[in-house]
């Protein structure tokens, strides 16, 4: 388990690393919502989402032996950026196992910043497993894309900036929304979130047939989800919430909520008409929820989290293309 004092740990290592990324509220938004809606855009942070934080947090750790043998992680893709950007600022040798369907941009990107692509079938394959025997030959070190104190209190930092900034504002938030694949940045988040505000309420938003922490929330125990789950957003297709990140967010969070690919094109669409953000799939599932009504807005302060910007050009521009038909 992680405490405050691990996340305010990890904004010590990060700075000067992570962007600081701003709250920005949008009238159009608000008006959508009824409400006071903030937004945190980690598609401005370094490597495109938030998961440097985390990548970096970690790896700034290492032993000097460990350091020396390398790190392996596995991602479909933002995850895999975090952790080749930590090690060329590290000089620590990443592998990443990534899906061969991966977006080309995150593979791509992966490789330029110095990390080693090694690919697999998502439908078939298991990529823990696979990241594991690699270390086990090589003698690295695993770098979990969620379930590690490290990783949490790194992703916590979104959470402690936003309590932060909601002070400098003097607006308490009546809740926050979350995207949530295996659960580290809502874990580490209301870690923080929770220490300056005990009363917020802080809830996950997930894909529709990526439910498993919704489920998981609501009958105490870590379901899973289905074997021909599909969505488009990439970012968030964990098939069962990490073990500590559970144990963690049973504790703190509210209810889920779930928004369809439909929902999240939409948000896409607004995110960039609106607040002219560029935001992937999975990164607009939170800001999805508020403009599908998937929770209360009206006449209260909700902080929304976009989590990443990382999307192919030619998926981007054929969504835009599609609320202009």
């Amino acid at each position: 388990m992680i405490v405050f004092a691990d996340i305010e740990a990890a904004a010590a290592r990060l700075d000067g690393i992570a962007v600081r990324t701003p709250l920005i509220r949008s009238h159009a938004l608000d008006e959508a919502a009824g409400g006071t809606v903030l937004v945190k855009p980690e598609c401005l942070q370094v490597t495109g989402s938030f998961k440097i934080r985390g990548a970096y947090n970690f790896l700034s750790q290492l032993t000097p032996d460990e350091a020396a043998r390398g790190v392996v992680a596995f991602s479909s893709g933002n995850h895999a950026q975090g952790v080749a950007k930590a090690g060329a600022l590290l000089g620590v040798h990443t592998a990443i196992v990534m899906p061969e369907d991966a977006p080309r941009a995150k593979l791509e990107n992966t490789r330029q910043l110095g990390g080693e692509v090694i690919t697999y079938d998502r439908y078939t394959g298991d990529r823990e497993a696979i990241a594991r025997d690699i270390a086990a030959e090589r003698g690295a070190v695993v770098v979990p894309s969620y379930d590690h104190e490290y990783i949490i209190a790194g992703q916590g930092t979104v959470g402690l900036e936003i309590a932060q900034q909601c002070a400098e504002l003097d607006l308490q938030p009546d809740q926050v929304l979350v995207c949530c694949g295996g659960g580290g940045l809502i874990a580490g988040s209301a870690t923080a979130l929770k220490d300056a505000f005990p009363k917020v309420h802080v809830h996950t938003v997930e894909p529709e047939d990526f439910d498993d922490t919704k489920r998981s929330l609501e009958s105490g125990r870590r379901e899973r989800v289905a074997g021909d789950a599909r969505s488009i957003c990439d970012a968030l297709q964990a098939h069962t919430p990490g073990k500590m990140t559970f144990e963690i967010n049973r504790r703190l969070l509210g209810h889920g909520l779930t928004v369809s690919d439909a929902e999240v094109r939409e948000a896409m669409r607004f995110a960039f008409r609106h607040l002219k953000l560029v935001v992937e799939p999975g990164g607009a599932v939170a800001l999805a929820a508020v403009l599908a009504g998937r929770i209360e807005t009206a006449h209260r302060a909700s902080v929304v989290v976009i989590s990443g910007g990382n999307v192919d050009r030619e998926l981007y521009s054929a969504i835009q293309r599609e609320g202009s038909d």
